[in-house]
């Protein structure tokens, strides 16, 4: 039986300046406070792992990656993650925060429903 991971409720305050710094390089400053706005305001979706990480067309990092197995550790010890923020784009479904996240998590169980906020 594959090992629970537990989620907060919402977000973590630093992941929206981290998505808003990452979005920046793909739209102007102004587009991605709007759309890190918008991401706040949305309700929390649940998506297989495996199917986001297919709609982002992003390869997995493995477990060799410092982050990725920081987050398995986490998993492990019953530490909750925070939900993933996600945009939705014409070619791929970008990761606006929580890549790492995703790919321990594909790691560990890549059926397993992830929460994140999608716009």
């Amino acid at each position: 039986m594959t090992r629970a991971i537990y989620w907060f409720d919402e977000p973590e305050e630093h992941n929206y300046p981290a998505g808003a710094e990452y979005l920046s390089l793909l739209v102007t400053p102004a587009a991605a406070k709007v759309m890190i706005e918008r991401l706040r305001a949305e309700p929390l979706s649940h998506f297989k792992a495996k199917d986001i990480l297919r709609a982002s067309e992003l390869s997995p990092l493995g477990i060799s990656n410092d982050q990725v197995e920081h987050t398995l550790d986490k998993i492990r010890h019953d530490k909750k993650l925070s939900p993933l923020l996600l945009v939705r784009s014409t070619k791929a479904l970008i990761i606006a925060d929580g890549y790492h996240r995703l790919c321990a998590v594909y790691e560990h169980d890549e059926d397993m429903k992830v929460p994140c906020k999608i716009i």
